[in-house]
């Protein structure tokens, strides 16, 4: 192997594939990335896998002879995010070294690496069910049901997102045994090969790790929102794929939880009142309720129109904020941690909110005013020992 590339564009691919390298690998080669030159269409192809998360990407090179070898992520990178990117680099390999050279106009540096056939090959989905997707809704799918999911991975289907395909939107939804989010989009499918949108159209869910999908939104922002993205899935596999870049994601296995059941059909107590004014106080408040278990408490005074939001830090200080509200109920008091509650309010892009519960240890729905997004937030209250 033999090329000639700009450093800025290798050391942006080399951190975008690192991300799929495994920090832990249960095989040496899956501690590097795979470079692959092809001279007939002048691109070095990266790519990194850890088995569960693909990431493959391209850059233009002048090849001079085509070659594949696998290097060090972490040590590679470095090398090259600290070459100057005034000139460009040369690698070059020969087939029985297994190491790359690396000139700049600065020095020189040899590499070690490791076959490129013992790397495993990355899956790519080529039948089952093909879609296209709108790429900002995909995100916004994402992003608004991510934070529910579990971080305790002894509950392992939990730490995923659930999506839920219907042929002419999705689903996504997230928990983790506290809250949860659900958000419904239409109009998410841009076309869709292999399959028609229409009441045939058999519905399909899948659950990914959260981890991965981080890695998707990070994607998802780089690419044209004018564009489609192709979405492939089969047999526990899912492929994403926009111009050079590839995604590939190994789907976690088992039926997640029915969620619907959670949520309550009538609500017998409904505030309404200014996102953003509860989100200030919340956050202030948030400051003594860290200092001790995050509990904070909601006092709902009908007669007056206003809430009263409290905590008591024992031994460390106490806060409480008013704030006024719209409200259909009777009196009463519910507690939670205020920490849900802020990171389910901040995806929440509506100026007005509802919040809907029946009791103090009933489930409360966080959701949008006067919007066109159909977005829930389940919280469970916190019991309050008096």
């Amino acid at each position: 192997m033999k090329l000639n590339c700009s450093q800025s564009e290798l050391n942006s691919a080399l951190q975008l594939v690192s991300r799929a390298v495994s920090t832990r690998p249960t095989h040496p080669i899956l501690a590097n990335v795979l470079l692959a030159a092809d001279e007939v269409t002048g691109k070095l192809r990266l790519t990194g896998f850890d088995l569960s998360l693909g990431i493959q990407t391209s850059i233009s090179a002048s090849i001079e002879t085509s070659g594949a070898i696998t290097l060090p992520a972490k040590l590679f990178g470095e090398i090259v995010s600290k070459l100057s990117n005034d000139s460009p680099l040369i690698l070059t390999s020969d087939d029985t070294s297994q190491q790359v050279e690396l000139t700049s106009k600065s020095g020189t540096y040899q590499v070690r690496g490791m076959l490129a056939d013992d790397f495993p090959d990355l899956p790519l989905v080529e039948t089952g069910t093909s879609l296209q997707l709108n790429p900002l809704l995909l995100s916004n799918a994402i992003r608004s049901t991510l934070f529910a999911s579990s971080t305790d991975d002894a509950k392992q289907l939990l730490t995923g997102v659930n999506l839920t395909f219907d042929g002419y939107g999705i689903e996504s939804a997230a928990t983790d045994g506290h809250r949860l989010a659900v958000l419904n989009l239409n109009n998410i499918l841009s076309e869709s090969k292999d399959i028609n949108k229409s009441d045939d159209f058999d519905k399909f869910s899948i659950t990914l790790p959260s981890k991965s999908l981080r890695e998707v939104d990070k994607f998802l922002s780089t690419c044209d929102i004018s564009k489609p993205i192709n979405f492939f899935i089969d047999k526990g596999q899912v492929v994403f794929i926009s111009a050079d870049e590839i995604i590939t994601i190994r789907s976690l296995e088992g039926s997640y939880p029915n969620y619907s059941q959670l949520l309550p059909d009538t609500f017998s107590n409904i505030l309404e009142f200014d996102r953003k004014d509860f989100l200030a106080s919340l956050e202030r408040i948030a400051v003594i309720a860290d200092q001790h278990n995050n509990v904070i408490k909601i006092t709902i005074d009908g007669s007056s129109n206003l809430i009263k939001i409290t905590t008591d830090a024992q031994d460390i200080g106490t806060g409480s904020e008013s704030l006024p509200v719209s409200f259909k109920g009777e009196s009463f008091q519910i507690a939670f941690n205020v920490r849900y509650l802020l990171d389910g309010l901040k995806v929440i892009n509506s100026n007005l909110i509802k919040l809907s519960c029946n009791a103090p240890t009933t489930p409360a729905v966080f959701s949008p005013i006067n919007s066109d997004v159909n977005f829930i937030y389940l919280v469970m209250p916190i019991q309050i020992r008096n």
